[in-house]
């Protein structure tokens, strides 16, 4: 199995900038991409970003592109989140997910692994 476990999250103000880590234990070598999701009071969970393992590919929803970043750490096994020009839209408990594939597609269905979240918190 992996475990992944984020941490990062936050109260910050509108304009202000975050980073997420997600940190990967166990069975790492099954990881062939990770991504970053969200979900929102009342809503559904979205995708946010999603980066490939070896080749560092990456891919971003709409909503987040140009102000959002997605890296990692081999060496580390570790995935970020670089957040910045926050929004009080981008308020949700954010997830990283591990899938056994290539995609970088945004289904949550092909992630097998995910954390437990991390509270993002942008205060307008």
């Amino acid at each position: 199995q992996v475990q992944l476990v984020e941490s990062g999250g936050g109260l910050v103000q509108a304009g202000g900038s975050l980073r997420l880590s997600c940190a990967a234990s166990g069975r790492t070598l099954r990881i062939y991409g990770m991504g970053w999701f969200r979900q929102a009071p009342g809503k559904e969970r979205e995708f946010v970003a999603a980066i490939r393992w070896d080749i560092g590919n990456t891919y971003y929803a709409d909503s987040v592109k140009g102000r959002f970043t997605i890296s990692r750490d081999n060496a580390k096994n570790t995935v970020y989140l670089q957040m910045n020009s926050l929004e009080p839209e981008d308020t949700a408990v954010y997830y990283c997910a591990a899938r056994r594939d290539y995609g970088l597609g945004p289904s949550q269905t092909n992630y097998a692994y995910w954390g437990q979240g991390t509270q993002v918190t942008v205060s307008s």
